[in-house]
């Protein structure tokens, strides 16, 4: 091993003791977070990392909410959300026919501590955010949230060009569309309008990153992020557990949300009106996959907030609403549909089930036919879940709710498809492919048992097609890895709204986003026409003309099947305070209390 690299290991093992040791030092700042009120939570799958511009894992999005701050945020009780002020001042001044965002950062707000500042205190200014997006749309870093900005900002397209050429993406070149014009004052100027902006700049990815710790931790910065946030990481073990604790630095802010008319609001409001915030001084996020053993350690008290599993709907629930036994433990339920999707993906660069031609979208579509949508609602999602008819879920500007897919559950007409395309079944029923060389499908799934349930409803559906198939396990978060780099053949994804509208989920098989968020590696030239004409339109009927359109390309190309929007049902321990979950917003404990218990 070379001196120098030796040199950079020892140098960096050393920054980190440093930052252990200021985690571990009293707090002098002014954040009302008290170390005593824990609050016990899990995750269902495993984070990749928390550096927003190298994933899109939902888990990591969770935790890097209340660490890397974005410019705008939402109304924690506003429904439907609304955008409102996060580290500026006001919301931004809009020119040039919404082109133009004057956006004032709050003087005075400070990055929690850490050695990359050498003793220092660090102050959030314009010029972080201008690096922050910047860093997104740097080529080398592949982003998989590079397309809700890339090609809109003005001039940032020839200096991305110049990083393609020669490798490096010079951060200190001036553009015109992203300048601090002073130490506290952000302009961005598009290219177009853009119509979603403010809520692009409102998702978790553009949150704050400061150049001297991302250059000092290099790949490991998603391991060792340093924000503006509440809260920040006291230990991680991944794919295990994370630790938070309330982030000293951070200024606090006071509790004064309106009701939105409802009984539970009307609670919240008057259980948490005036307290200073945040109140929770350490969270504990253990990973348990299994749905049985996080229901057992909800039950057992371990967890104070969970999402109710599938598998206890029967035990838990009256209807929609708890059994008697559940509600005299004081236990209270927040009840949602996600603004979510399910789905299974299909790779069209896969050499058996991808592919333009007219064979290939047959065996996509016959497959995506004989998938019993009905057994999975019933059987894996024991009714806590409502049929996907459209990629755009209720809830979400876009939403058509007369909207019916062209693909549906017909295992006869499945099987003649497959005849038509000369896919023959030989001596033991099983079908080859139309060249006669032997056809076996590949699907992906995680280990817990609602996948294996969803591997069971797919094969029967397969049998009667009388195409083999194989399935293969992976952990969640190198899973969506694999996908990401186009190598998983099919695999089972799901998206819930980053900002409230259709946009978000259209962008998901953008052709430009192949290998870098289109886990389908969908590229079609049809769909990508249609998504450019739906987001240079202002938000309206037009626009959702449109977004049907792009429905049925997918439908036509099959590059998805869609499944479910889910029904989740939040329990939340009597001893936990103003917990509403919101529809875009993960984080919740920022805005909660704990009492005494």
């Amino acid at each position: 091993m070379k001196f120098s690299k030796i040199l950079r290991q020892l140098k960096l093992a050393l920054a980190l003791l440093a930052v252990a040791l200021t985690c571990s030092l009293p707090s002098l700042a002014t954040n009302p977070a008290d170390p005593s009120k824990l609050v016990r939570q899990a995750f269902e799958a495993a984070d990749d990392g928390f550096d927003m511009a190298k994933t899109q894992n939902f888990y990591s999005g969770w935790v890097s909410e209340v660490i890397n701050e974005t410019l705008l945020s939402y109304d924690y009780l506003a429904r439907p959300a609304k955008l409102v002020p996060k580290t500026v001042v006001s919301m931004p001044e809009i020119s040039e026919g919404g082109k133009v965002f004057i956006f004032k950062i709050i003087p005075g707000i400070y990055f929690s501590s850490d050695a990359a500042f050498k003793g220092n205190k660090r102050e959030l200014v314009a010029e972080d955010y201008v690096y922050s997006f910047k860093r997104l749309l740097d080529p080398v870093n592949r982003s998989p949230n590079a397309s809700f900005i890339d090609g809109k900002i003005l001039g940032m397209e020839e200096l991305q060009n110049k990083a393609k050429k020669t490798g490096k993406f010079d951060y200190k070149h001036p553009i015109a569309g992203l300048t601090a014009i002073d130490k506290y004052t952000l302009r961005i100027e598009l290219k177009a309008t853009d119509y979603n902006f403010l809520y692009v700049v409102a998702y978790g990815a553009f949150g704050a990153v400061v150049q001297e710790v991302i250059e000092m931790y290099g790949e490991q910065s998603g391991l060792h992020p340093v924000g503006t946030g509440p809260y920040m990481i006291e230990k991680y073990a991944p794919r295990h557990k994370i630790v938070l604790i309330a982030n000293p630095a951070y200024r606090g802010y006071v509790w004064d949300f309106k009701s939105s008319g409802t009984a539970w609001d009307d609670q919240l409001v008057k259980d948490m009106k005036g307290k200073n915030m945040p109140q929770v001084g350490r969270v504990e996020i253990s990973i348990i996959e299994e749905e049985q053993s996080r229901w057992l350690a909800f039950q057992d008290q371990q967890l104070d907030i969970d999402k109710m599993p599938q598998i206890a709907a029967p035990t838990v629930l009256d209807g929609d609403k708890l059994k008697p036994s559940f509600a005299a433990q004081g236990i209270k339920m927040d009840r949602v549909t996600d603004a979510g999707i399910t789905y299974t993906m299909f790779n069209m660069h896969d050499p058996v089930i991808g592919g333009y031609s007219k064979e290939k979208i047959a065996l996509r579509r016959a497959i995506a036919m004989v998938y019993n949508n009905a057994d999975e609602i019933a059987q894996m999602r024991l009714g806590q879940a409502v049929k996907a008819e459209s990629m755009i879920p209720a809830g979400v500007v876009g939403h058509d709710k007369n909207y019916r897919s062209s693909v549906g559950y017909d295992i006869q007409l499945a099987n003649k498809l497959l005849d038509h395309f000369s896919y023959k079944r030989g001596a033991d029923g099983y079908r080859n492919l139309p060249d006669g060389s032997p056809l076996l499908i590949k699907k992906t799934i995680e280990p817990v048992s609602d996948r294996k349930v969803q591997a069971e409803i797919l094969k029967r559906g397969m049998d009667q097609l009388g195409v083999r198939i194989e399935f293969a396990t992976g952990n969640f978060a190198d899973n969506l890895k694999a996908a990401s780099a186009c190598k998983l053949s099919m695999w089972g994804g799901s998206w819930m709204a980053d900002f409230p509208d259709g946009e978000n989920f259209m962008q998901l098989l953008y052709g430009p986003k192949a290998g870098q968020g289109n886990h389908a590696c969908y590229e079609s030239a049809a769909y990508d026409a249609l998504y450019r004409n739906a987001i240079s339109l202002p938000l309206g009927e037009e626009r959702n003309k449109v977004y049907e359109q792009m429905n049925r390309q997918m439908e036509a190309d099959t590059p998805w099947a869609l499944h479910s929007s889910r029904i989740r049902s939040w329990l939340i321990r009597p001893w936990i305070k103003g917990y509403k979950k919101h529809p875009i917003l993960h984080s919740d404990w920022a805005y909660i209390d704990v009492e005494k218990h």
